[in-house]
């Protein structure tokens, strides 16, 4: 019986030697583990855009259309915007 006793001792021993290291590891390279995160991320939300974006919208003034200078505004009038009768 203390034989089993001393196997279950020594595993739970490992396991919770295993459970140290893992959490050391990640303390230690949380920051590449969440840049790694973040550019599969940006690549996973590029990538479903389908290149959409690339080349096909207007670059420039050649594109635009030329301002209509025919129309102007209105010449207030002097006073305080009471209109006349």
């Amino acid at each position: 019986m203390q034989k089993i006793i001393n196997v279950l001792a020594v595993a739970s021993g490992i396991v919770s030697a295993a459970v140290v290291a893992s959490g050391v590891f990640v303390y230690v390279n949380r920051d590449s583990i969440v840049d790694s995160i973040k550019s599969q991320a940006i690549e996973a939300v590029t990538g479903s855009l389908g290149g959409g974006l690339g080349g096909d919208l207007p670059v420039g003034a050649p594109d635009l259309a030329a301002p209509d200078t025919s129309a102007s505004a209105p010449v207030p009038s002097a006073g305080l915007g009471v209109p006349t009768f």
